[in-house]
């Protein structure tokens, strides 16, 4: 990528790869880093279901386990962990929230208010103290997600050792006590005990992790980016015109964390009358998806009252569809959910120093802005969720 290309991608990312797809006179047009993706919805949903081009095991998890069952075990049992948890969660909300102060630092605060109500399921409490230290230390200095800048991305490799050596050596110690054969206290019981015979400790700590930067960082920018659009888009602040779960779901929409879907092609295909060898990345955007004029009513709008308007809806992927949905996918949306109503109960919310251009390193990120939460007595319905 040219040296003004880059400047383009990094002053609006999401802008600039509407206009490449724009610009294309194909169906599949190619990406400044050398990747391909698909413009056409009906082709994109083609590719994201075609069961040639998902032969083997999903890319999150790299090299990491053997076979696509293995992947499978170990999502559901992680699933099934977070989702015990979420009366736990949901109870230790309103405290996390009352800790943050009248003023917070976002989008940063979301992960961090996320780790502190999920520290227990990924964590049991009997975990050594200095490792759960660690952790938290981890989470504060941006381990759950590629940072921006060098000096950003220079503090969490300083941190990344230490926490990976405690980390694989509390595995060995759990894997010694037999934890992981019954019922998993926690996510890092589920990894030990999902993972087949013969997996390394290190392999175990590298997919814990994996999945901890997965649930911490994208539901936690995830809660970010609902506060940040409601905000923008009704200054005065709670009560919204929306119920939560409409605007959790707006927000997924709009802003999808995960904005670029891509994966080897494992065998000569082609697509769109376009050829490609194996090897090769083909990517379907679900921004894109998000934004078909044909497909959705106005949706460089943000509008989450389209949820409840029949036949208002297009193609939905923030976590991704076909073989490779997100396991978690239900929990997380819980989870968001969940948090957003927290933050705003009995409160004015209010923000300055954001705009809705994200920031662009891997996955979508809001840029920096400044949350104000002043607390007031209830004098209307709480904010509601789907439904409800």
């Amino acid at each position: 990528m040219s040296v003004r290309e880059m400047r383009r991608f990094r002053r609006d990312p999401l802008a600039y790869i509407e206009d490449r797809a724009r610009r294309s006179p194909a169906e599949v047009f190619r990406l400044p880093w050398g990747a391909w993706c698909v413009r056409d919805t009906e082709l994109a949903l083609t590719v994201l279901h075609d069961p040639v081009f998902h032969t083997g095991v999903s890319t999150f998890f790299g090299d990491m386990l053997p076979s696509r069952p293995a992947q499978i075990a170990l999502g559901r049992a992680v699933r099934n962990v977070m989702r015990a948890h979420l009366p736990v969660y949901r109870q230790c909300l309103a405290e996390a929230v009352a800790g943050l102060g009248p003023v917070s630092q976002w989008p940063d605060a979301g992960p961090s208010l996320v780790y502190r109500c999920t520290a227990d399921a990924l964590l049991h409490p009997d975990a050594p103290t200095a490792l759960r230290q660690l952790m938290a230390k981890a989470v504060a200095g941006g381990l759950t997600a590629r940072q921006r800048y060098m000096w950003q991305r220079a503090r969490v490799e300083m941190l990344r050792p230490g926490l990976l050596a405690s980390i694989t050596e509390h595995v060995r110690n759990r894997r010694a006590e037999g934890s992981g054969a019954g019922e998993p206290r926690d996510v890092l019981d589920a990894v030990v005990g999902a993972c087949p015979e013969g997996t390394t400790d290190r392999t175990v700590t590298d997919l814990y992790v994996l999945l901890f930067q997965s649930i911490v960082g994208n539901i936690g920018y995830a809660v970010a980016w609902s506060l940040l659009l409601a905000c923008l888009h009704h200054p005065p602040g709670p009560p919204w015109p929306w119920a939560t779960e409409s605007l959790v779901r707006e927000a997924g929409r709009h802003r999808p964390f995960v904005w670029m879907v891509g994966r080897p092609v494992p065998h000569a295909l082609e697509f769109g009358g376009q050829s490609f060898a194996p090897g090769t990345i083909l990517s379907v955007s679900p921004y894109l998806l998000h934004h078909d004029t044909r497909r959705w009513d106005r949706p460089e709008l943000f509008r989450p009252e389209r949820w409840n308007e029949p036949g208002g809806q297009g193609p939905y992927l923030p976590f991704s569809t076909g073989p490779f949905t997100c396991a978690g996918a239900a929990v997380a949306h819980s989870l968001i959910t969940e948090a957003v109503t927290a933050l705003a109960q009995d409160a004015h919310l209010t923000i300055s120093g954001g705009d809705a251009r994200p920031l662009v390193s891997g996955s979508v990120h809001p840029r920096p802005f400044v949350l104000r939460r002043t607390h007031k007595p209830p004098r209307h319905p709480t904010l509601m969720k789907g439904g409800e």
